[in-house]
């Protein structure tokens, strides 16, 4: 019998298979990560002795709890780490382990494939020295080490505070966070945040924090450009009272996140725009289910909703596969679940109204700028390509290879989106979107087929 697969060993996929054990089914938990958790609580090495407190602060239980949820299921699911999943079709995926590939044929798939940072490029951005805010938030809970010795924060966004929050409480020396949001905006959205009040509390706390121990954070503020020869040396920044110039030799910046949605389109998921998330992301309903038959979505990559949600959206997947294929579950469990969910929506609308999105940046950025990283494609190409009338993204894509490189889009899709509907004076959501391509992310050569 084909088994029940779950990608992504982060809050919704351990949730989706702890839910699925408990019913008797042993899944295939497949992820990336050495150990499972997820960005959010991403586990230290084995050999690390940093504390649960250090490394999660508010969120310690609730990091320490998923984490041995998981170490108590492997003796009951099929649990297979440091394995890329970099393909997929009807009734299949492809996979790397080891350098091995193997295809995994599945009756159910799970896809919890979670986000990653929404990236404005500036000029300067490609210098070593330069990172996301999650990759910087990797190096710290992974490596344990900080990107740098003079830190400055950029963007906007909760993990702009939680991020420069842990690296000042690592003792790392953070020069400045630079928030590109207006404090009058956040004023304003509090009425729709205080629908989560201890989450709201914590973001509150990580920005007095930072202020109460003399960490500079400039609100309203725009990231310029990005200095230095061998790596980063300087920045510049503009606010209400003008230019400002910044010394450091690291800047970990983003614009809030995105979801992963590769995986959910190579399996032939319906897409539809999302204003809240400024996205086309995979449709799903209130419990998961994709426009396919036997694929169901959970977590930050159907949309962006945060750990908790995820955790139970993961959960609620879970029992809708677990109905589908005959079993009999608890609907008052379900109706909670999806009501909790409704309600962080709510949170959410009020997060995208205190943290905007910088909608200058587009029209802001200059030609000469390096949009694609991969293909080196900068943004006065692509504008040509539009002036030439070819608008439509991937028709754009194929005349200036913008997101065709290494990482698909990943890093420049979502700003290649907004120069292209900016230069063609149309909305973002009428300019398409990327059509995810395998492999979603590099192979190595010498691959062995199992």
């Amino acid at each position: 019998m084909k088994p029940v697969v779950i990608v992504g060993a982060g809050p919704a996929g351990i949730r989706a298979a702890q839910t699925l054990v408990a019913h008797g089914v042993r899944p295939i938990l497949l992820d990336e990560a050495v150990r499972g958790g997820g960005q959010i609580y991403r586990r230290q090495p084995a050999n690390f002795k940093r504390s649960a407190a250090r490394l999660y602060g508010f969120e310690a239980a609730k990091a320490k709890a998923l984490h041995q949820t998981l170490d108590s299921l492997t003796e009951q699911l099929d649990y297979r780490p440091e394995t890329l999943v970099w393909n997929a079709e009807a009734g299949a995926i492809d996979t790397l382990q080891h350098n091995r590939a193997t295809r995994l044929e599945f009756s159910r798939v799970i896809v919890a494939t979670g986000a990653t940072d929404r990236i404005l490029p500036v000029p300067g951005w490609t210098l070593p020295g330069v990172y996301s805010l999650g990759a910087a938030q990797i190096a710290l809970k992974f490596q344990g080490c900080a990107i740098g010795e003079r830190v400055v924060f950029a963007g906007s966004g909760p993990l702009l505070y939680l991020v420069a929050y842990q690296y000042a409480k690592a003792g790392a020396k953070v020069v400045a966070v630079l928030d590109s949001s207006a404090f009058a905006a956040q004023v304003r959205a509090t009425g729709k945040l205080l629908r989560q009040p201890l989450t709201l509390a914590k973001g509150v706390y990580y920005r007095a924090w930072l202020a109460a121990h003399g960490i500079p954070v400039h609100q309203g503020a725009t990231l310029l450009n990005i200095d230095g020869a061998a790596r980063v040396q300087s920045l510049n920044w503009r606010d209400a009272q003008g230019d400002h110039q910044l010394a450091c030799d690291a800047v970990a910046f983003a614009h809030g996140l995105r979801s992963e949605t590769q995986l959910a389109d190579l399996l032939g998921c319906e897409f539809d725009w999302d204003d809240l998330n400024r996205a086309w992301l995979p449709r799903r309903d209130g419990a998961g289910r994709s426009s396919v038959a036997a694929v169901y979505l959970a977590g930050d990559g159907a949309g962006i909703m945060g750990a908790d949600a995820a955790e139970m959206a993961g959960e609620r997947a879970a029992l809708a596969v677990l109905q589908d294929i005959g079993y009999v579950i608890a609907p008052d469990r379900a109706n909670r679940l999806e009501g909790s969910l409704q309600r962080i929506e709510g949170f959410r609308h009020g997060l995208e109204q205190a943290f905007a999105f910088p909608e200058d940046w587009a029209t802001d950025a200059d030609d000469q700028l390096m949009l694609c990283r991969c293909e080196e494609v900068r943004v006065g190409e692509l504008r040509q390509v539009v002036r030439d009338g070819h608008w439509e993204i991937n028709r754009a894509k194929a005349h200036c290879r913008v997101g065709m490189g290494r990482c698909q889009g990943r890093m420049c899709g979502a700003a290649a989106a907004e120069i292209i509907a900016r230069e063609s004076g149309r909305p973002l959501n009428e300019i398409g979107r990327l059509r995810a391509q395998a492999p979603i992310k590099p192979l190595p050569f010498g691959v062995e087929e199992a």
